[in-house]
């Protein structure tokens, strides 16, 4: 992640950066530092970039080279990392309760299971 320029405004490029760390949050690239957890919401993050680009669009013509230029290269870092995680499979949920867990999914049951286990190990029954 880039550094904000040092002429920059400094509520606006506090602006630019938190959307930016709340997409990469959103995309799962970093921990939330709430909760300390990896989460993704693909959805979100696009709403986070789509943020930033219609303040590029709307302040096209009042932003200083140096400005135009740092918000330009966090949204194409963000762009690319989206691209990046959007092709990832989408986790469902029991994968995720299973990863926190530690626990392997049950096996199913068989039919002819009960008789099994009924019997002694090692009888020919």
């Amino acid at each position: 992640m880039a550094d904000a320029p040092q002429n920059m405004h400094p509520q606006l490029a506090q602006l630019i950066l938190s959307l930016q760390m709340g997409a990469m949050q959103q995309m799962g690239k970093i921990a939330s530092p709430l909760t300390g957890k990896v989460e993704r919401d693909l959805m979100m993050a696009q709403a986070s970039i789509d943020m930033l680009n219609m303040l590029q669009e709307k302040m096209k013509g009042n932003l200083t080279d140096e400005e135009e230029k740092f918000l330009g290269h966090v949204l194409y870092e963000l762009r690319m990392n989206y691209v990046d995680e959007a092709k990832k499979p989408e986790e469902k949920p029991e994968d995720k309760a299973q990863e926190t867990s530690g626990e392997q999914p049950a096996e199913q049951a068989q039919p002819g299971d009960d008789e099994q286990a009924k019997k002694e190990p090692g009888s020919d029954e």
